[in-house]
């Protein structure tokens, strides 16, 4: 029964896809809705979202930011107020045109994002500089009507915050958008384990109505890379559009400098490709909803139960752990345990409770350890640890095997297809060389890093003078 369980699960180098959705669905993180595209996340995927938004809503908090709420309907003409915004959207929009039986005077857009409703409102409560700066964050739901869907990666629906701020100059509103793109970087790479190259995208893959955006990229086990988190910086283009004015310091009126800045329940499924293997999930200890499970061996021996209730009580305060007492066997237990991703199982027979000890058992290595009893939660603190730090270092390990230079087309190619994952090549600047590169190879630019050597002098596709270094890769 047990061998079977994990049976259900396809090899991940033979159909990484068909693997990805059977680890979504057998873990129990989501399940399908009637509507297509869409999603039910389950209390175990749900889980999950919430203590990754709960330490990324902490940082959100501790940089200054409070968090608000706008409505989820935007009438038609707020929308078409800014029109390069509404342009990049325009594909994606879903609408309501009914309220009950009559049909509406205008049209209401299930936001697809939020950012003319926190124009419309700043207009109404910035009035002078000492109003400022307004930096605010949102926790919600959007719609973009997807064509192409897969559960966390792209959906209908999806979960996510998006702050927008406020400034008093561009400088100010430069600063907020990289600070809070290291945020995201630090919520990735300590909580998530997840590495990330952090750069600004070209002018054709930045976001609809910005001055500018940002990135931080991923890499995932089947070497695409996905786009993790993003921050904008908007100048004062919808400042402009909507009017948004405030009295500076000499009294005269100026547009304020915009951000905003972005993160979804995307980032279960980055971790779930970054992390995962043949047995199902591999969690990071920072956010598994249950890091320690404890699997009594033999329970029906007298005194077993008893030992594994001690033991879940005195570690309960300190760790989030759970007790698997129910009738399965021990071998499907131990897989169901694998399947979930929980970091630590700590099995305890007749035996263990003879010798004084338990065994730990790392879900990231399969690596068994004895354990004293008086030894059991330091031993179990420092293991999490070295597994948080583990998952890190391999997929950066991960990450490193798969990035590759090229200096012209043939080796970006070929690189492409041996190699796969990030390609390192200069880039003239010319659209229709990065059109060229995506139309022949698949591969998009992903960033422009920063702070990185040029790869060489000139640009990877038509042999011109090159003006940035650029990771290219095929994404998701």
């Amino acid at each position: 029964m047990a061998k079977q369980l994990v049976e259900q699960i396809t090899n991940m180098d033979k159909d990484f896809a068909q693997w990805y959705t059977d680890v979504v669905t057998k873990a129990e993180l989501i399940d399908y809705s009637s509507v297509r595209g869409s999603m039910i996340i389950r209390p175990y995927g749900y889980a999950i979202w919430e203590n990754i938004k709960a330490s990324l809503d902490q940082e959100i908090k501790d940089t200054g930011h409070e968090n608000v709420y706008m409505p989820l309907l935007i009438p038609e003409s707020l929308l078409q107020k800014e029109k390069d915004h509404i342009k990049g959207f325009a594909p994606e929009v879903a609408w309501v045109t009914h309220g009950g039986d009559e049909k509406l005077a205008e049209r209401l857009c299930i936001r697809p994002t939020s950012e003319v409703l926190f124009a419309e409102h700043y207009k109404n409560i910035i009035h002078s500089y000492r109003d400022l700066p307004k930096l605010y964050n949102q926790w919600s739901n959007v719609v973009r009507w997807e064509k192409t869907t897969r559960p966390f990666l792209r959906t209908l629906e999806f979960l996510w915050q998006e702050g927008h701020t406020c400034h008093e100059t561009e400088d100010e509103a430069q600063k907020e958008t990289l600070k809070m793109l290291d945020v995201y970087a630090d919520i990735c790479e300590r909580v998530l384990a997840i590495p990330v190259i952090k750069g600004r995208k070209t002018e054709k893959e930045k976001f609809a109505g910005a001055k500018s955006t940002y990135t931080i990229e991923s890499l995932m086990h089947d070497g695409k890379a996905l786009q993790s988190g993003t921050s904008h910086n908007f100048g004062t283009g919808f400042a402009e559009t909507f009017g948004i004015e405030f009295l500076n310091r000499e009294g005269k009126l100026q547009p304020v400098h915009q951000t905003s800045w972005g993160f979804t329940t995307r980032i279960i499924g980055a971790m779930i490709m970054v992390h995962g293997d043949d047995k199902g999930l591999v969690l990071p200890p920072a956010i598994a909803p249950t890091q320690v499970q404890i699997v009594p061996i033999a329970q029906h021996k007298e005194g077993v139960l008893d030992a594994a209730y001690e033991i879940h009580h005195s570690l309960q305060t300190s760790l989030r752990v759970s007790i698997d007492a129910s009738d399965k066997k021990p071998g499907w237990k131990f897989n169901e345990s694998e399947m979930k991703g929980i970091p630590i199982r700590l099995e305890i027979g007749p035996k263990d409770i003879e010798n004084g000890k338990v065994v730990l058992v790392r879900r990231d290595t399969g690596e068994k350890i004895d354990v004293k009893n008086h030894e059991i939660e330091t031993a179990i603190e420092r293991l999490l640890q070295e597994i948080q730090s583990s998952l890190y270092e391999k997929a950066l390990e991960h990450r490193l095997t798969k990035t590759s230079v090229a200096v012209n087309m043939d080796e970006f190619k070929d690189n492409l297809l041996q190699v796969g994952g990030f390609i390192k090549a200069m880039w003239c600047g010319d659209q229709a060389c990065e059109d060229q590169i995506k139309e022949q190879t698949q591969a998009t630019s992903r960033c422009i890093p920063f702070e990185e050597k040029g790869v060489s002098d000139t640009c990877v596709y038509c042999g011109r003078a090159a003006k940035e270094l650029v990771y290219w890769a095929k994404a998701y």
